[in-house]
C-alpha cells in the first residue's frame, strides 16, 4: 500500500474486528476479559463512524414493488474463521425473520434507512422448570424479550453476543434500509452454528421483578417468503 494512501474507515474496521475476535475470552478469565471489552469498545467507535458513503453505497432511485428478485440482497466484504463482514439491503417493507445466532457475537450498523429490531434470549433450564417443552409434537422454547426499538444511520451499533439478544428479527420501516453486518465467528453448520428459524407463539407473561416479557418461541423451517440473494459489494476493498 503506498505510503501516502489513506486508510479506508471500512479497512480500520475489519482490522479491528479480526484483533477483538481472533481471541474471544474463555469462560471465568478476567484478564482476557478485560481486553476483549476494550477491543470491542474501539470497534464499536469504529463502526458508528461508518457512512454509507464510505461504501459507495446509496438508496435505490427506483423501486419496483412487483419485482421478482430477493426480498434481502447481501454484499460480501470479507470472511477468516474469526469474523465475517457484509452489508444487508431489504426492500421496503421486507423483513429478515426471527433468527439465532448460536454461540457468536454479532454487531450490525444501520447505513441509511430505518429498521425496527427486536431482540430475545431464550432462557435456559436453570431459569425455569419450563424452559422447553413439546407443543403437539413441536419443540417450543421459552425465551425473553430483552429489547425492542428502531435504529437508523444516526444510531450507534446493534451489539449481540452468545449471553444476550442472541435471537433478532429485522423489519425495514418507511422504505428501503441497508445495514453493515459483523458475525463472529461466522456461520458454520459443521461447527454447530447453523441458523435456526422461530416463531413467536404467544406471550408467557412478565419475568418476576423485571419488565421484560416471556415468549413462547417455534422453530420452523426458513420462512417460504424469505430469501436473500447477492449484489456485488462496491467499496473499498479490505485484507486481513
Amino acid at each position: 500500500m503506498p505510503k501516502n494512501s489513506k486508510i479506508s474507515v471500512i479497512q480500520k474496521i475489519a482490522s479491528q474486528a479480526n484483533q477483538t475476535f481472533q481471541n474471544i475470552p474463555s469462560s471465568g478469565n478476567n484478564a482476557d476479559s478485560k481486553v476483549f471489552v476494550e477491543q470491542q469498545t474501539e470497534l464499536v467507535s469504529l463502526l458508528s463512524q461508518i457512512t454509507a458513503e464510505d461504501l459507495n453505497i446509496a438508496p435505490p432511485k427506483k423501486l419496483s414493488a412487483a419485482s421478482p428478485s430477493a426480498p434481502v440482497t447481501y454484499m460480501h466484504i470479507c470472511e477468516t474463521d474469526a469474523f465475517s463482514m457484509g452489508v444487508f439491503l431489504l426492500k421496503p417493507g421486507a423483513s429478515i425473520p426471527l433468527h439465532d445466532h448460536p454461540g457468536m457475537n454479532g454487531m450490525l450498523k444501520v447505513l441509511y434507512g430505518k429498521v425496527d429490531i427486536r431482540c430475545y434470549d431464550k432462557l435456559d433450564e436453570a431459569a425455569g422448570a419450563e424452559a422447553e417443552h413439546e407443543r403437539q409434537g413441536e419443540a417450543v422454547s421459552r425465551a425473553v424479550l430483552r429489547s425492542s426499538g428502531q435504529f437508523t444511520a444516526q444510531s450507534g451499533p446493534c451489539v449481540l453476543s452468545p449471553a444476550k439478544d442472541n435471537l433478532h428479527e429485522i423489519d425495514a420501516v418507511d422504505g428501503p434500509a441497508a445495514f453493515l453486518d459483523i458475525l463472529a465467528p461466522p456461520y458454520g453448520p459443521d461447527d454447530g452454528r447453523d441458523c435456526h428459524y422461530y416463531k413467536v407463539l404467544q406471550t408467557a407473561g412478565r419475568k418476576e421483578q423485571s419488565e421484560e416479557d416471556e415468549v413462547w418461541l417455534l422453530e420452523i423451517p426458513q420462512p417460504d417468503d424469505f430469501w436473500c440473494g447477492g449484489e456485488p459489494y462496491p467499496g473499498p476493498q479490505v485484507s486481513v
